[in-house]
């Protein structure tokens, strides 16, 4: 029963933690850089929807609306005076460059948050529901639902639509979508605005849950990269898989073994999947 209820909490955690690496997939697969600011923006999704909660006085869903479309304006706003001027190859720039924005927002946060955890109370807090003789948290099963929304409506948007497929073209053959008459630098400004709507609705529904400070973004951050690794950078469904991975895994070393195993179990799967498949799970470099 102790183990169902581990892999059932993993699986929940892991929704969230695809949510993250779908973001970060997303971005790399469309600029080929990888956003080492990831974290932070996720902290600033966290702590967003803290102060319209805590300090406004909005409900959840209303706060997690305007913390998307606050933390995509960021997107937006950082694509346009930073993002767009990497080119390809330019990898180190592009880490350099993102380093930088992270530790800005980190102490951005820190200045005017502070260090202090806060807590963040919402009418879907200690409610719960049976579900197969298991007790779910409304909050819980909440952020789940709003993730397989996300994710499930990113796949249809990228495989339905023409904005979509326009996507992938990019993110496969820069060259050949340009050609076709593509606005590279437009697609992926659409893109990196999806990313970190993503990235931002990941904190909202996951601040109920835990204690959120400026400082929560860097252990997500390592996360969101192992993520990427074992699902394969770039590869969408890879992290989707990848995330229930690793939140399983972390929920049973956790609740099995002890909370200091939790992080070490996952980026001990992620190193074997490196010796054994350096391109991750679906090993092809597939991209978007």
């Amino acid at each position: 029963m102790l183990t169902a209820t581990l892999i059932l909490n993993g699986l929940v955690m892991g929704a969230i933690y695809a949510l993250i690496g779908v973001g970060l997939s997303l971005i790399f697969g469309v600029l080929e850089i990888v956003n080492f600011a990831h974290g932070q923006i996720f902290a600033f999704g966290a702590l967003a929807l803290a102060v319209l909660v805590n300090h406004f006085g909005l409900a959840f869903l209303p706060s997690a609306f305007v913390t998307v479309l606050v933390v995509a304006g960021l997107g937006t706003f950082l694509y346009i005076t930073l993002l767009q001027f990497i080119r390809k190859g330019e990898f180190e720039r592009g880490i350099i460059l993102t380093l930088g924005v992270g530790l800005i927002l980190e102490n951005g946060l820190l200045y005017l948050y502070g260090a202090t955890p806060q807590m963040v109370d919402t009418a879907f807090n200690f409610k719960h529901f049976e579900l197969l003789g298991f007790r779910v948290e409304h909050i819980k099963a909440l952020a789940v639902l709003f993730s397989l929304i996300s994710i499930g409506g990113l796949q249809l948007l990228l495989t339905r639509t023409r904005f979509g497929m326009a996507i992938r073209a990019l993110s496969q053959n820069r060259e050949a979508a340009m050609v076709v008459g593509m606005k590279p630098k437009v697609i992926a400004g659409y893109a990196v605005i999806i990313g970190f709507a993503l990235t931002g609705l990941a904190g909202a529904v996951l601040a109920p849950v835990f204690t959120v400070h400026p400082l929560m973004g860097a252990p997500m951050l390592f996360k969101a990269f192992a993520i990427v690794i074992i699902g394969g950078l770039g590869h969408l469904p890879g992290a989707v898989v990848a995330g229930l991975i690793v939140g399983v895994v972390e929920s049973l070393a956790g609740g099995l073994g002890s909370a200091a195993l939790q992080s070490a179990a996952v980026f001990l799967i992620m190193i074997v999947m490196l010796q054994l498949r350096p391109l991750g799970l679906f090993g092809k470099g597939a991209r978007i």
